[in-house]
């Protein structure tokens, strides 16, 4: 098993950026597929970016491709998720998940609790 905490969240101006990192404890981060999601007020959880056990197997939405960037650190038991070119439209609660069963984009087993982002025009 696995807890997650996402930090990094906050108030940025539309083009600016952050930096999201997801914390895990447990003996077996490594082992785990890791993802980040979103669910922007009224809308349901929606699939960012998830990265393989190696960081080796990334991938992204279309929504956020070429903007975001996902990496992971397997000796800090780390995820991020670097932001740039922020839009209004990305304002979000992000979560950071994790996913025993191998590769996927959907069906992540832990979730953290949320960081609140906001982008203003």
């Amino acid at each position: 098993q696995v807890q997650l905490v996402e930090s990094g969240g906050g108030l940025v101006q539309a083009g600016g950026s952050l930096r999201l990192s997801c914390a895990a404890s447990g003996r077996t981060f490594s082992s785990y597929v890791m993802g980040w999601f979103r669910q922007a007020p009224g809308k349901e959880r929606e699939f960012v970016a998830t990265i393989n056990w190696s960081g080796g197997h990334i991938y992204y939405s279309d929504s956020v491709k070429g903007r975001f960037t996902i990496s992971r650190d397997n000796a800090k038991k780390t995820v991020d998720l670097q932001m740039n070119s922020l839009k209004p439209e990305d304002t979000a609660v992000y979560y950071c998940a994790a996913r025993q069963g191998g590769w996927g984009t959907r069906d992540y087993d832990y979730w953290g609790q949320g960081t609140q982002v906001t982008v203003s025009s």
